[in-house]
């Protein structure tokens, strides 16, 4: 089994006892996953951005790539661009309800990846890394579209950041009480949280049946 090996800037200092150490469970979660937040400094204030996201494990990095990508006019892109950037993921799982309120929590499983956040200029890299932050959201779906034209690739800033310096943490089941609440007899459990894809929608101007990769999607 594949650990994650923790760096001084992803050790984690509090929770340790939700550390998950496998990479795997870093590759399932970010194969699950639909959004990812982008933190950077972009000189007098921080920023936090939500981004749709693409995942290459056999990319230029040893332990794989995180793609995201944005306009080439964004100026929080051009001074990110460079420094070192911090990419968080979390799913939630469920709702811990506690007869406390001290001791409500979350299911949650949560990444946090620390890098250089590099741009991609090399063209195949760019193409495969806008392939994989489409089939994140609908896997297969870049390979049934047009290819890109030359105005949307210039008009498409495509970023990398190493997996290299991930932690991963996760919490399961019920809450933890103290003994006297238990005592006490008040209801206490959790809620499961699960995302549900509805039927896809038509475009009104939609003239084609729905293709087998989306229903497959929503199932």
């Amino acid at each position: 089994m594949e650990t994650l090996s923790p760096t001084p800037r992803t050790t984690v200092t509090r929770g340790r006892e939700r550390v998950v150490t496998d990479r795997a469970a870093l590759h399932a979660l970010l194969a699950d996953g639909l959004v990812a937040h982008l933190g950077v400094d972009v000189g007098d204030h921080p920023l936090v951005l939500p981004m749709a996201y693409g995942v290459d494990l056999d990319g230029p990095d040893a332990e794989g790539t995180l793609y995201l990508h944005g306009s080439v006019a964004a100026g929080w892109l051009r001074a990110a661009v460079g420094s070192t950037v911090c990419v968080t993921l979390t799913e939630l799982d469920g709702l811990v309800l506690a007869r406390s309120g001290f001791h409500h929590s979350m299911n949650y499983r949560c990444a946090v990846v620390v890098g250089r956040l590099r741009a991609v200029d090399d063209p195949e890299e760019r193409s495969r890394a806008l392939d994989l932050v489409v089939d994140q959201m609908v896997p297969g779906r870049a390979a049934t579209l047009r290819p890109a034209s030359r105005k949307e690739l210039a008009a498409t800033a495509v970023l990398a950041v190493p997996l290299r310096e991930a932690s991963l943490k996760a919490r399961a089941g019920g809450p933890v009480d103290d003994e006297a609440d238990v005592a006490a007899g008040a209801w206490a459990g959790h809620v499961p949280v699960r995302r549900v894809l509805d039927a896809p929608v038509h475009a009104a101007d939609a003239h084609d049946r729905v293709p087998d990769d989306v229903l497959r999607r929503c199932q």
